[in-house]
């Protein structure tokens, strides 16, 4: 596997991260724009995710729009303009980024960089006074993620991480589900997310650096269902990560297997891969199941009940909604549906999990 990456040198100009202190205790009363209709938003990366799904979402929102970019691919510039209608003092590179603090018309900075980099950029938004959409995972280590629960607090803005199924109606169904006992207490979950196919090299997903690996892309998906399904936290977990594909995947996890251990005698398996494709939630109860399936897919999520309720997909465009009610929640002073610390909780579970595979699958207490 090649150590050389797309703007790697780039990014390594703009100097390390800065440490944080002791996370800040409650909710913090945030920073609230002036009155608009519109919040505006820079987005922070400009790869697949942000101009097939992220930008055309912003054209769909009530409570956001799209106002500025930030790039290290000069190239890319004038085709964001031209689509966008971007204003030339709204374009930002990884050097200047921090200058987003003397423009009026950037409240929002949503983060779409690889993992390994959310960090160090979402930290200089934070820092900036902007509100912080931070793509999953957070962040590569609880530390890091630690680091950015504390800019954000200190500079009483919000932070909220895109788990974009958490605003999903079928998602958010199951959870009340789990919540409300609807079909008595839980007892076991299943989730899998993972994709069959390769990346190349130079590909950020295959670096361990930059924070790729099946768990990290892939995996938080069926961490963060095993969470919000039992609507509990994990105590214990144990999990096996291994690579088929070595020249491909020399650095970081091809496939993943996980078990988690709640209270009350509730287990969570799980599984995530670059090599095999699994999309799923299951869910059993005391007095029935219900699933998703699939539990994440930009197509819609589907599910069904043991007592035949069906749960059709939602044809809305997941980002919009996702970005809208995050939008309404700053403009409103409200809690985020997820905040930064839910992010903390999936990468405890995700170091738990590296650590337990290099001891031989071993049990981690959280």
């Amino acid at each position: 596997m090649s150590n050389r990456y797309s703007r790697k040198d780039f990014f390594k100009k703009t100097g390390s991260l800065i440490a944080g202190a002791s996370l800040v205790a409650g909710f913090p009363n945030i920073i609230i724009p002036r009155k608009k209709d519109k919040l505006g938003v820079a987005l922070v990366g400009l790869g697949s995710y942000a101009s097939g799904l992220l930008a055309p979402g912003l054209q769909m929102t009530q409570h956001c729009e799209l106002k500025g970019i930030v790039t290290g691919s000069p190239h890319k510039i004038p085709r964001w303009q031209e689509r966008y209608g971007i204003a030339d003092g709204n374009v930002y590179n990884y050097q200047n980024m921090h200058e987003v603090a003397n423009n009026d018309e950037i409240d929002v900075i949503y983060i779409v960089l690889p993992t390994g980099l959310h960090a160090k950029y979402a930290i200089i938004g934070a820092e900036a006074g902007k509100h912080v959409w931070c793509e999953k995972p957070m962040t590569k280590t609880v530390d890091d993620c630690q680091a950015l629960i504390n800019a954000a607090n200190k500079s009483k803005v919000q932070l909220t991480i895109g788990y974009r199924m958490q605003h999903e109606p079928n998602t958010q169904t199951i959870i009340k589900y789990g919540k409300e006992k609807t079909y008595g207490a839980v007892k076991e979950v299943k989730a899998g997310a993972g994709y069959s196919g390769g990346h190349g090299p130079g590909n950020w997903r295959a670096s361990a650096e930059l924070g790729g690996g099946a768990l990290y892309d892939m995996g938080v998906y069926a961490i963060n269902g095993a969470r919000y399904a039992t609507n509990m936290e994990p105590i214990a977990v144990r999990g096996k990560q291994w690579s088929e594909r070595e020249e491909m995947y020399s650095e970081v996890d091809e496939f993943t297997e996980f078990e988690l251990r709640f209270p009350e005698g509730v287990t969570a398996f799980g599984e995530t891969s670059f090599g095999k494709s699994t999309n799923y939630l299951d869910v059993d109860a005391e007095e029935g199941w219900y699933k998703l399936r699939p539990m994440q897919s930009y197509s819609g999520v589907r599910g069904e009940t043991s007592d035949g309720i069906k749960l059709p997909a939602d044809p809305n465009h997941q980002q919009a909604r996702q970005m809208d009610n995050d939008a309404l929640g700053i403009k409103e002073n409200s809690k985020p549906l997820v905040p930064g610390e839910d992010g903390l909780r999936d990468i405890r579970i995700v170091e738990a999990i590296m650590e337990s595979s290099k001891r031989g699958g071993e049990w981690i207490d959280l």
